[in-house]
């Protein structure tokens, strides 16, 4: 007998914004693991085991899920805001695959979450309006050169930029690199968005110019959204400004 295994998205750290389906597929769960953090944010319930591993064990957590519920566990693996976006979707996927072949017939469902860039965005206005792109500044799982590569050609065509894993204590100066790199296609007046923590107590919120932006504003709990050249600040008496990027484009093709 095989059990089920979910892999939940647990949103950006509000309770409220925590599915519905999520809540049900987590009191069903025999056990639960993730990224220790993560645990914390799930209710407690009695007689559910919890198995907390560290944030660059992802396959290995995963391997073991996948393994529980082979042996006929119900399993859960959470991850912070959704976890099909750089988080532990693709990793039990990734495990799967190279994994025995009985794991292909376990019952597998993805339940998704609130993302990051999705909360920050609200907090702001609609910067997310129009085109754009989610990236992550960690090298750990592909070349720096390539992530230079890659924030060129989104600001070049237009798109704004959802950061993800900006920076960290490994790794200080690349999004301050990133910065550099995207004056040379934006303008400096583009609208920056730091969101750090959104939906949790020790939430902090700032909006900047790309002139102005600076890497030591962030670090990992932050997402990063750049805009593009259409982003505007709508300015508001008595209160913040209102970030979006239009519907339409003005820009003309290349």
């Amino acid at each position: 007998m095989t059990g089920k295994l979910w892999v939940i998205g647990l949103g950006p750290g509000n309770a409220g914004q925590l599915t519905p389906e999520a809540s049900d597929a987590l009191r069903a769960a025999d056990i639960v693991f993730g990224y220790g953090p993560y645990l914390d944010r799930v209710p407690e319930r009695a007689g559910q085991q919890r198995r907390g591993s560290d944030n660059r064990q992802e396959i290995d957590r995963a391997a073991q899920a996948l393994a529980a519920a082979a042996q006929g566990a119900n399993v859960a693996v959470v991850s912070g805001g959704d976890p099909g976006v750089f988080a532990m979707a693709a990793a039990v996927c990734e495990a799967l695959e190279s994994g025995p072949v009985a794991w292909r017939e376990l019952d597998l469902t993805i339940l998704p979450g609130v993302t990051g860039m999705l909360a920050v965005a609200a907090r702001v206005g609609a910067p997310l309006g129009h085109d754009f792109c989610a990236m992550s500044l960690s090298d750990n799982l592909k070349p720096w050169p390539l992530v230079e590569r890659r924030l060129r050609a989104a600001a070049g065509a237009g798109f704004v930029i959802a950061v993800y894993n900006p920076i960290s204590r490994a790794r200080p100066w690349q999004l301050d690199k990133a910065f550099e790199i995207l004056r040379e296609h934006l303008p400096a007046a583009t609208p920056v968005v730091f969101g750090r923590a959104v939906g949790r107590a020790d939430e902090r919120v700032h909006v900047t110019e790309l002139s102005a932006a600076e890497g030591s504003e962030a670090d990992m709990a932050t997402c990063v959204i750049i805009g593009s050249a259409e982003t505007r600040a709508v300015e508001r008496p008595h209160k913040s400004a209102l970030i979006y990027t239009p519907r339409s484009n003005s820009v003309p093709s290349a």
